[in-house]
């Protein structure tokens, strides 16, 4: 290798952006990656977002613009690279390998890959994804203007996802496992405001049925177990999210799910390796605990390199 970064920082959302702008104002040299040269993260893809603070009503993907310019204009520049692996070298020195074979080495590393969509597992879901079922409202809702649509979920993402398609579809219906949604007060008096809006709860999707496109969804009832037929023409599956750490397992210390092992320092079990935003042990994934993660493994990042020299 030519040259030994400073830092490598994996993702670039809202954890990978801000952890960009913080390592540019402490002069360090390093390498943003981006898997798919779509910067942002998930939340891109959101609607209206109500809590941030000071921006309340921004757009999601108005967000995302605003921290990549930023970065950007700091002198910040995004490479795009697949990362397959990261091997430990001598000297405390590590190396992210990319599906395109290219390599890359620095002496710390921040990870921010986030999470992706969890799927929800029922014959018919992979053969028909981008064909009705999806799992973004914001990115295919417009397809299906005027027509029906299934939200499966209970959470904020859910309630969010059936907000924003019933400004655009004819009927909604959001279907929950569980008797009660988990989605804020304030959201789900929302969605029981909308008359376009049907909550089928206690109620699971067993089977998404069509040929070639969504028609229609085979729905379990949960309290007597009788399954019935329901027309729609499209499938948003909210179900919550799965870290995107495939990669790294084995490497570092994770919880039963994937979730990287690191405290608010953002710290693993690897020293000069840490974790930032939604693949973070947290209790709580949001855009502003992301952008606080990014901040911190900055911090943490620079104690590491002054301890290194």
């Amino acid at each position: 290798m030519d040259r030994i970064y400073d830092l490598i920082i994996i993702g670039c959302g809202p954890a990978g952006l801000t952890a960009a702008i913080y390592a540019v104002r402490a002069g360090l040299s390093f390498l943003l990656l981006e898997g798919a040269y779509a910067p942002g993260g998930q939340a891109a893809n959101t609607g209206v977002i109500e809590n941030y603070p000071g921006l309340p009503g921004i757009q999601g993907s108005e967000l995302s613009e605003a921290m990549v310019r930023q970065a950007e204009g700091l002198g910040a520049s995004i490479t795009e690279a697949e990362v397959a692996g990261i091997e430990l070298l001598p000297e405390g020195v590590k190396r992210v390998c990319c599906r395109d074979a290219k390599a890359y080495e620095a002496k710390a590393v921040v990870i921010a890959s986030g999470t992706s969509h969890r799927r929800l597992g029922v014959p018919g879901e992979e053969e028909l994804e981008g064909c009705g079922v999806s799992y973004c409202a914001v990115c295919d809702g417009a397809f299906f203007r005027g027509r029906t649509a299934v939200v499966v979920g209970g959470g904020n993402t859910a309630a969010d996802e059936a907000v924003f398609l019933a400004g655009i579809c004819k009927e909604v219906k959001l279907i929950h496992r569980r008797d009660t949604l988990r989605a804020d007060r304030i959201l789900q008096e929302r969605l029981r405001a909308l008359e376009n809006v049907a909550l089928i709860l206690n109620a699971t999707v067993e089977e998404i049925c069509g040929d070639g496109a969504v028609e229609a969804v085979l729905v379990r009832n949960k309290t007597d177990g009788t399954v019935s037929r329901m027309k729609t023409d499209a499938v948003f599956a909210a179900v919550g999210t799965e870290p995107q750490t495939e990669w790294c397992r084995g490497l570092l210390d994770m919880d039963s799910v994937g979730y990287i092992r690191a405290g608010e320092d953002c710290a693993t079990n690897i020293p000069g390796i840490f974790a930032a935003g939604d693949v973070r042990t947290k209790k709580l994934r949001q855009i502003v605990t992301a952008v606080s993660d990014g901040a911190c493994a900055i911090k943490s990042v620079q104690e590491y390199l002054n301890a290194w020299s």
